[in-house]
């Protein structure tokens, strides 16, 4: 049988890389059966795409995941896949907590054959083998004998063959430029980011999170073998293809066992191991300056770090008083003096927060080593606890936000400030801290760094502009350079002229930075 894995796009923007629930229910596929992968943030498809691609490949089952966000566009892909008389089972965190809305048993039209409840590792090869036989069950949960959820352990991880699994829809540098970019050496043929998972669970149970309903409060973790097999696995695709292969460590705090993640990044250091990546990690366990000089050391560049808030007050309300607002600074210094910098989330729109909330936390933000700042609205996700105290309030005014999804719209009535007055300060958070201006002053922070550290700075900042402000056109391309003309024209003078030009540099200064710029494939 020939099975389709679809992830629908995000409803935003472009994803900056692909999602590994594919990937690994692919690698835990029943011999015999061969399976396609589309992820619709980099392979776009509409409904009429969808259904002519399982007509023409003669697909016999589809599998479908998504978040809350991507659901409804989920639905209307299902739909138009079971229009063409082809199977289609559901699942990811919405699904499992909404099975009946899928099913269509709340009244609403019918979206799935079948649901795969929580994570699918165990569920999915028996999902395939009652497709072939055309007998599909209504749901599939991981339960054992006395009926209570199993988690699935990963100490026997499959082996996803990076080797040889197809990624060219994932490849991040366009077309027109790879030539141009293969004659300048550096393995810039391809970049890719690629997701790798260490371990799941979250024992913090925030008000607002999906993550410790889905994947338990338990914390499982894969062997460091495995884990350090993997990125070498990655690093010598990479090698043969003369391109460059980063990680993005998907686990959802990927130091929540400090002893056990220094563990990992020895291993990885010790094997030689290492590739550039990203890792989310709460900024309470980066006190810890050992672990800090371990990221750093096994190649860890840039930390996802759910801040959330300013406001000691607002983090108290979500459960998320184990950020301290008093320790970001020094959480972010830390990093940067070994060359790591952050990726800051925050949301708006929480109980304590009024008009003016996004200015009070830029001027923090302008006070910390530059890094991409992220901005966000509080959002109500189906059976979080932050939904039922909303529901129970009676604070909520589109109780069903995911049937149609508006990118930066709320959901409920904040406390001390309006619904327009929440959504202003959103636009205002991403419009200022991603000004020319801003990014300006981002590139001069780092003037005593090599110029590769600039320049990474410089165009990170271009590509997370584009999650509030889609770049998506050429024109708007041309519109953003224009804005940011001064700042490269800087930067092309310093690569090309004297003084502290890169290309006046020694080979030993040249390949620095080089490696600053770009995930090293040769260690």
């Amino acid at each position: 049988m020939r099975i389709l894995l679809y992830n629908p796009d995000n409803g935003v923007t472009r994803n900056f890389m692909p999602h590994l629930w594919m990937f690994l229910l692919q690698a835990l596929t029943p011999a015999g059966h061969e399976v396609l992968l589309i992820d619709g943030n980099a392979q776009p498809m509409d409904e009429a795409g969808i259904a002519r691609f399982v007509r023409e490949q003669r697909i016999g089952l589809v599998g479908i995941g998504a978040m809350t966000r991507m659901i409804a566009k989920a639905y209307r892909m299902a739909d138009a896949v079971r229009a063409a008389r082809v199977p289609v089972v559901m699942g990811g965190p919405h699904v499992t907590e909404l099975a009946d809305e899928a099913l269509g048993r709340d009244g609403g039209p019918r979206h799935a054959d079948a649901v795969a409840l929580g994570e699918a590792d165990e569920t999915w090869p028996k999902i395939v083998e009652d497709a072939v036989r055309g007998e599909l069950k209504d749901i599939y949960a991981p339960v054992d004998e006395a009926g209570k959820e199993r988690k699935p352990s990963l100490r026997a991880y499959p082996a996803i063959p990076w080797d040889s699994i197809h990624l060219d829809q994932f490849n991040l540098v366009p077309k027109v430029a790879t030539p141009l970019l293969k004659r300048l050496g550096g393995g810039w043929g391809t970049f890719r980011i690629v997701p790798v998972e260490s371990g799941r669970g979250c024992p913090y149970g925030c008000e607002f999170c999906t993550v410790t309903g889905f994947f338990g409060d338990s914390i499982r973790f894969r062997t460091n073998e495995s884990v350090v097999n993997e990125l070498q696995l990655l690093k010598a695709r990479a090698r043969s293809e003369g391109g460059q292969i980063a990680v993005f460590f998907i686990d959802d705090n990927f130091a929540i066992n400090v002893k056990r993640t220094k563990s990992l990044l020895r291993d990885i250091i010790a094997a030689g191991a290492q590739v550039h990546w990203v890792a989310q990690i709460s900024a309470n366990l980066l006190r810890d300056e050992e672990l800090v000089d371990l990221i750093a050391a096994s190649g860890g560049k840039w930390v996802f770090i759910g801040m959330e808030s300013i406001d000691p007050a607002n983090l108290a309300d979500v459960k998320k008083g184990f950020n301290k607002p008093g320790e970001y600074a020094a959480v972010l210094e830390r990093l940067a003096q070994r060359n790591v910098y952050a990726i800051t989330s925050f949301i708006f729109g929480m109980d304590n927060d009024t008009p003016g909330v996004a200015e009070r936390t830029l001027e923090q933000v302008r006070t910390w080593p530059p890094g991409l700042p992220i901005f966000g609205l509080l959002t109500p996700l189906p059976a979080t606890p932050l939904y039922k105290r909303l529901e129970a309030a009676g604070r909520l005014t589109r109780p069903k936000h995911w049937q149609e999804f508006i990118p930066f719209a709320m959901a409920h009535s904040p406390l001390r400030m309006t619904i327009p007055e929440a959504h202003a300060e959103v636009n205002y958070g991403w419009t200022h801290a991603y000004s020319p201006y801003a990014l300006a002053k981002a590139v001069d922070a780092l003037e005593d760094k090599p110029l590769g550290y600039r320049i990474n700075i410089f165009i990170a900042r271009l590509c997370f502009r584009g999650i509030y402000f889609p770049m998506m056109g050429r024109l708007a391309w041309v519109k953003l350079i224009a804005q940011n003309r001064r700042t490269i024209f800087k930067l092309v003078k310093q690569a090309f002229g004297g003084g502290r030009g890169v290309l006046s540099r020694s080979p030993d200064s040249l390949r620095s930075y080089v490696e600053a710029i770009a995930p090293s494939t040769k260690r």
